[in-house]
């Protein structure tokens, strides 16, 4: 199961970078963008580690943290904040945060402490990706029916998503067409096999749009998903 994480930023630049960073990452991920807004979560749901905004328009997050704590919720606390002084920080460790992050920040730098904190609270990272298939920078979840390359999220029909799976759980290895028909369309299909072509051609003005292109077509044989030598 993906780990869960609240992130609570009124900032919505910030807030629509982080969810698609994690969720890139392999993290299920939910918003609040003020304080009501994190309690009404928190009350109505678990999370696994919350990321909180110091500064937000009903309360301050030092506030917020020390009322999660008081409510017995345990999910490690991460703060982003612009400020960073050593006063600062002891004050959000005092309230019951246990990292700060300085706004600007760098993303593989936040997900490394989120990562930390995770394994510090009995959670194996290495567990996340369980649902995930990745090649290269394409990552397809099988879980959410989330698809992203190069970061950016992938908007796939059912279909196209499934023989995109099919391609994934073994790149390099050639599908031939009727392979493909069994796995992605069932073996009572009784339509025109050329659909695949259609659907592989869908699937790469979706997918190959970033470079390299990574679905190739092996004339006389099939399709594979293969990165350049």
């Amino acid at each position: 199961m993906a780990a869960k994480v609240l992130v609570v930023d009124d900032e919505p630049y910030i807030s629509d970078l982080l969810v698609a960073a994690l969720k890139f990452e392999g993290f299920e991920v939910a918003t609040a963008v003020d304080g009501a807004g994190a309690l009404s979560s928190v009350n109505t749901d678990y999370y696994d580690i919350i990321l909180l905004d110091v500064m937000l328009p009903d309360t301050t997050g030092i506030e917020l943290c020390r009322k999660f704590r008081a409510m017995d919720i345990v999910a490690p606390v991460l703060f982003l904040t612009a400020r960073d002084t050593t006063e600062d920080k002891l004050i959000g460790f005092d309230a019951g945060g246990d990292d700060y992050v300085t706004k600007p920040f760098n993303l593989d730098e936040l997900v490394a402490r989120m990562k930390a904190l995770l394994r510090r609270s009995g959670i194996d990272d290495s567990s996340f990706e369980s649902d995930r298939l990745t090649f290269g920078d394409l990552i397809l979840d099988v879980r959410t029916h989330e698809v992203f390359r190069n970061g950016v999220a992938i908007d796939l029909t059912a279909t196209e998503f499934s023989l995109l799976e099919t391609l994934m759980t073994a790149p390099k290895k050639v599908f031939t067409k009727p392979e493909l028909l069994d796995d992605v369309w069932g073996i009572d299909f009784e339509g025109d096999p050329a659909i695949v072509e259609t659907y592989i051609s869908y699937l790469r003005k979706k997918v190959d749009i970033f470079e390299p292109a990574m679905i190739h077509t092996i004339r006389g044989v099939g399709y594979s998903l293969r990165l350049p030598r």
